[in-house]
C-alpha cells in the first residue's frame, strides 16, 4: 500500500483530499504545518483569513480522527519566518512579493517532502486545485478542471523531479463537488470559508507588518510623474503597488496609477493607465517542467493569478537561466515580483521571477 502523506490546513479541501486518497487504498498520513502566526479567525466571515491557526489545528485533527487516519503537527515556525522576511524585504526593494508560491516552494513541496520521506512515504498530496498528468516524457503539471479555482500559477517552482511524487486529489473536481463531497460525509468543515488573505496579515495591512519587521527603515518620500516633477509625498514607498489605483492619498485632478516604485529615491511614479502597458519583460530564477528550450517558443504567459494567460514567445537570455518574454498584445501593470508562469494549454511549461518590464 503506497504511503502518502497529506498536508491538511484543516479546510475543506485537505479534508476531502484525505478522504479521496483513503478510499482510493492509499495509507494517507496528515501533516499539519504550525507556522507561529495565529491569525485572527472570524466565523461570521464570509472569506477566512489565513490557513495555519490554532482552529485550523483542531479542524485537520477532526477531520483525521473521523476518517481514521494518523495526523501530526509539525512546527515549521523557523522556517516560516524566512517567508516573512522574504516578503517584507521584497516589498522594501520595490518589487511585490508572492509568499504563497514561496511557501509551495519552501515548505509544502520542500520541508513538507523531506518530512514524508522521512515517515517513509512515497507521495506528497495537498488539496491544490491542479493535476498531475502522464505525459509521453513523464509527468506534466496542468490547470485544474475548475477555472475559477485554479491553482497551477503557484505552483510553478515545483522541481521537476517532484512531480512523479505528487497527487492533487481535487483537481478533477470543482469546488461546488468537493463542498458536496464533504456534506454527503458530514464534514464539519463542508462549509467552512476559504482562505482569501496572506496568514501573516491577518488585517491586510502589509505595510503594517513592513515598518514593524524593519522600523530603522525610512521609506517616506514623494509622488512623481514620468517627468520627475514631484506631485505630492508619502509615507513610505512600501504601501504601493504598481497598477495602484485607490489609497493613493493624492488628489491630482484626475485618475492616476502607480507606474513604478523606487527604492533608492523612495519615490513613487504616478501616470495615466495607458502607461501601464507594456510589450514584455525579463524573468529571472525560471523553473522548467520541461527541457530548457533551445530555440524562442510559442506559448500563454500569466503575469499574477488572476491574470488570464496572453499569446507571448518566450526566449531563453544566456546561460544565466533569464528569459525574455515577448506578449503578442501589450499587458497591463506587469509587476517585478511576481510570477511570470508559461503555459501550453492547461500544461504548465515553467515559471520565473519578473525582474524587469520591456
Amino acid at each position: 500500500m503506497p504511503r502518502v502523506v497529506l498536508a491538511m490546513s484543516g479546510g475543506v479541501d485537505s479534508s476531502v483530499s484525505a478522504y479521496l486518497l483513503r478510499e482510493q487504498g492509499y495509507d494517507v498520513i496528515g501533516l499539519f504545518m504550525r507556522t507561529g502566526v495565529q491569525p485572527v479567525d472570524d466565523h461570521r466571515a464570509q472569506n477566512k483569513k489565513g490557513c495555519c491557526s490554532a482552529v485550523d489545528a483542531g479542524d485537520g485533527r477532526r477531520i483525521a480522527d473521523r476518517l481514521g487516519i494518523p495526523f501530526y503537527a509539525l512546527d515549521f515556525e523557523q522556517e516560516f519566518r524566512r517567508i516573512i522576511d522574504y516578503f517584507v524585504d521584497e516589498y522594501l526593494d520595490g518589487r511585490t512579493p508572492n509568499p504563497c508560491v514561496v511557501c509551495n516552494n519552501w515548505l509544502k513541496f520542500g520541508k513538507l517532502w523531506s518530512v514524508g520521506r522521512q515517515l517513509g512515504a512515497d507521495l506528497v498530496a495537498t488539496g491544490h486545485y491542479a493535476r498531475v498528468i502522464a505525459g509521453p516524457h513523464g509527468p506534466e503539471l496542468h490547470r485544474a478542471v475548475d477555472p475559477n479555482k485554479d491553482q497551477s500559477y503557484v505552483l510553478h517552482g515545483i522541481k521537476r523531479n517532484v512531480l512523479n511524487h505528487l497527487l492533487f486529489p481535487v483537481g478533477h473536481l470543482h469546488k461546488h463537488e468537493v463542498r458536496d463531497i464533504a456534506r454527503r460525509l458530514g464534514l464539519p468543515v463542508a462549509d467552512k470559508p476559504d482562505s482569501v488573505e496572506i496568514c501573516f496579515v491577518p488585517d491586510n495591512d502589509h505595510a503594517r507588518l513592513v515598518r514593524e519587521r524593519r522600523p530603522g527603515r525610512q521609506t517616506a518620500g514623494v509622488f512623481v510623474d514620468r517627468s520627475g516633477n514631484v506631485l505630492a509625498s508619502h509615507d513610505g514607498y512600501e504601501r504601493f503597488t504598481i497598477g495602484q489605483r485607490k489609497g493613493l492619498s493624492y488628489a491630482g485632478g484626475k485618475r492616476r496609477y502607480v507606474l513604478d516604485v523606487l527604492p533608492e529615491t523612495r519615490e513613487v511614479v504616478l501616470g495615466d493607465q495607458e502607461d501601464l502597458l507594456s510589450k514584455g519583460l525579463r524573468a529571472e530564477r525560471v523553473n522548467w517542467l520541461i527541457d530548457p528550450p533551445a530555440e524562442p517558443i510559442r506559448c500563454q504567459v500569466k503575469i499574477r493569478y488572476r491574470h488570464a494567460a496572453a499569446p507571448a514567445e518566450v526566449r531563453l537570455d544566456g546561460p544565466s537561466g533569464q528569459v525574455e518574454v515577448a506578449f503578442d498584445e501589450p499587458q497591463s501593470a506587469i509587476t517585478p515580483g511576481q510570477a511570470a508562469v508559461f503555459y501550453d494549454g492547461t500544461r504548465v511549461l515553467g515559471g520565473g521571477w519578473i525582474a524587469a518590464r520591456r
